[in-house]
């Protein structure tokens, strides 16, 4: 066996090492690839941690840098003409940051929490992903999958009342980054404020307080403590509330 050969073998046990300990193997772009085939991925990762309020990318920045999302959270901004910020999305463990097939940033990146990823370079990046038809058509997927989530959240703007908004954010909360318990409950750490909660669902910070104090009377959530650490206690109740026949 050659020292090539060793060396290659050495090299994908570490990275088959290094990907199944990722908190996102099994849900990131990752996941679409062989561990044999994380081998040349891996080499040009790179992990970073970045705290709450640090931006990750600008609008206007020159797109030099892509990333999966290992932990935390982070909010996705557009800026009106008059200066004013709209959260547009939100992204969690497994989401995929960067913007694809454009050389100039539209949106503004921001952690909402501290947030750990995984950073690829954009040329080394798409030199990959067009090695890896599984990873690139996974991408395409997930491009497609984001749409037809603006197109809700606009859907709903449009029909639901504040009650099915906040209630339905709750839900998706749950649904991406929540941690089932033994008692069917769903433990959710609440990412933003409620001003951003308030913006990001087209409704004032007084509704939303309002809201979510009726969900918690209602028995379908709880604070545990503050207001961001939150307790779904009754998932199907509140889906229901949220999405009523």
């Amino acid at each position: 066996m050659t020292t090539q050969t060793l060396a290659d073998k050495a090299n994908a046990a570490q990275a088959s090492a290094v990907c199944h300990e990722c908190l996102v193997r099994d849900t990131s772009l990752c996941s679409s690839l062989h561990d044999h085939e994380l081998v040349a991925l891996s080499a040009i990762g790179r992990r970073r941690t970045v705290p709450p309020g640090h931006v990750i990318t600008w609008a206007g920045d020159i797109v030099t840098t892509f990333a999966n999302v290992v932990s935390g959270a982070l909010k996705v901004t557009a800026s009106t003409p008059d200066g004013r910020e709209q959260i547009v999305g939100l992204l969690f463990p497994g989401d995929f940051v960067g913007q694809m097939f454009t050389d100039e940033a539209s949106l503004t990146v921001t952690a909402l929490t501290e947030t750990k990823m995984c950073s690829f370079p954009r040329a080394a990046f798409e030199r990959e992903l067009g090695a890896q038809p599984r990873m690139e058509r996974m991408l395409l997927e997930r491009t497609m999958a984001s749409l037809d989530e603006a197109r809700e959240r606009m859907l709903s703007l449009g029909r639901r009342n504040a009650q099915e908004r906040v209630a339905g954010f709750i839900g998706q909360l749950a649904e991406r980054a929540g941690l089932p318990r033994d008692d069917g409950g769903i433990h959710v750490s609440i990412p933003m404020s409620r001003g951003e909660m308030a913006d990001l669902l087209g409704l004032t910070i007084e509704t939303v307080s309002r809201q979510l104090t009726r969900l918690k009377a209602a028995g379908l959530i709880t604070f545990a403590k503050g207001e961001r650490d939150c307790l779904v206690l009754d998932p199907r109740g509140l889906d229901l509330v949220a999405n009523p026949a």
